[in-house]
């Protein structure tokens, strides 16, 4: 099964005549489907699977080929933690995760199992791998994602705002406020971000929480209207932004939003339409679907062919990518273990996977620092038309939908931002 769809709850990816072989590596890849974060989890999954199956396809990693199960946990911690506890009874030697409670819950459990988990959460509290930050959560020795973390991209966005409003803004001090659900996803870039607003010069107003799922959020927009916020952070899913785009079209609300990296892309620009227009977004990779470069060339190799894929499949196939070729070096280290595979990780510096060039930002992992990419590209989506009945990849083609980079942030690598 090369894709993945909603209605699939559990996949197995059989290699062969359908029975792993004793030399293939095994490796686990945990997927919302079907559950809360579904409308992002799926092009994402795609990305991790077609990733695993190309290079399997082509020669697979030193001649061995990647035994892999992707499951649908449907965004339950619990289920996750369940079904993990089962491959390392299977003895696989590395994880592609998902979402942020599971990921968390997670994090001893890897660490004493000795298992690299690249995550799809890019929680600040994954980012310290031996728990010495002065504001750690604690010691993530085996946790990795592709990106800047939440915090992070965050705090670029941020960045962004403040020089925005000295460009455009009436001299007085703008508003900033965070929306999102009281969930640890969105919930955790809040302190360290609202934090570095502040610093920039900032008003921070009180949080405005709106749910993960879609629903009416007129309140809220009344909210951020009674407020005069200038700069909205949206810190929950892309299905969630769709209905406060919309809500807050309703209520004439003018605000900046500026949306985490899985609260806005080209299916939500698609769904809320004009609505959509003008949103400032954090992006982990260095390309999308429309650019032109020798990197999409491999992602488009990836993805079997050129029908249009969404910016969550391209970070997918950045995610395996770093997997599949540390568990490369880790193999030509002489043993493909868990300690092997984090080492190698941990080894390289200003690191793209191979034939990915221009797609991935170039990332660096260390013993002591586990914020792979300090470097964040911030994009605007422009929708100038009606969206409705047409498919993304026309829409992207003839210009009524585009997303046009505005900046690219490198932020300081400030020793007191890690872990949180």
């Amino acid at each position: 099964m090369k894709r993945l769809s909603l209605t699939t709850a559990t996949a197995l990816i059989a290699l062969g005549a359908g029975v792993a072989q004793a030399q293939d590596i095994p490796v686990g890849h945990l997927a919302d489907l079907t559950g809360a974060t579904a409308s992002i989890g799926v092009a994402y999954a795609n990305g991790i699977s077609d990733t695993i199956n190309w290079y399997n396809e082509n020669g697979g990693v030193d001649g061995r080929l990647i035994d892999f199960e992707t499951v649908d946990y449907a965004y339950q911690a619990p289920r996750a933690v369940s079904i993990y506890q089962g491959w390392v009874a299977d003895d696989v030697v590395a994880v592609q995760g998902w979402g942020t409670a599971d990921t968390e819950a997670l994090v001893q459990f890897v660490e004493a199992d000795e298992v690299p988990y690249f995550s799809a959460s890019y929680s600040g509290a994954l980012t310290d791998p031996t728990g010495q930050g002065e504001r750690s959560a604690g010691a993530a020795p085996y946790n990795f994602f592709y990106g800047p973390s939440y915090s992070d991209a965050c705090r670029a966005l941020a960045q962004w705002a403040a020089a925005d409003w000295e460009q455009n803004g009436d001299g007085s001090a703008p508003v900033w406020v965070h929306m999102g659900d009281n969930h640890p996803y969105p919930e955790s870039p809040r302190v360290a971000c609202t934090e570095y607003a502040e610093e920039l010069g900032f008003d921070v107003a009180n949080p405005i929480v709106y749910t993960l799922a879609p629903g009416d959020f007129t309140a809220q927009c009344l909210t951020l209207n009674e407020i005069g916020a200038n700069y909205a952070y949206v810190a929950n899913i892309a299905g969630s932004t769709i209905s406060l785009l919309n809500s807050c079209a309703n209520t004439d609300t003018d605000v900046q939003f500026v949306a985490n990296v899985w609260g806005y892309d080209e299916q939500v620009m698609r769904a809320a339409g004009e609505n959509a227009d003008g949103v400032v977004v954090a992006v982990r990779t260095e390309s999308m679907w429309t650019d032109d470069n020798p990197g999409l060339e491999r992602v488009r190799a990836i993805a079997g062919g050129d029908d249009y894929q969404v910016l969550s499949y391209i970070s997918g196939v950045c995610s395996a990518a770093y997997m599949l070729e540390a568990i490369e070096g880790a193999a030509a280290a002489g043993d493909i273990t868990g300690p092997s595979i984090r080492d190698y990780l941990e080894s390289q510096t200003d690191w793209v996977p191979e034939g990915l060039e221009g797609v991935c930002f170039p990332s660096t992992w260390t013993p002591e620092d586990h914020r792979g990419l300090m470097t964040v590209a911030i994009y605007r989506g422009n929708v100038s038309g009606s969206t409705e009945g047409r498919e993304i990849s026309d829409l992207m083609a003839d210009g009524t939908m585009s997303l046009e980079p505005v900046a690219v942030i490198e932020l300081p690598r400030r020793p007191e931002w890690i872990g949180y």
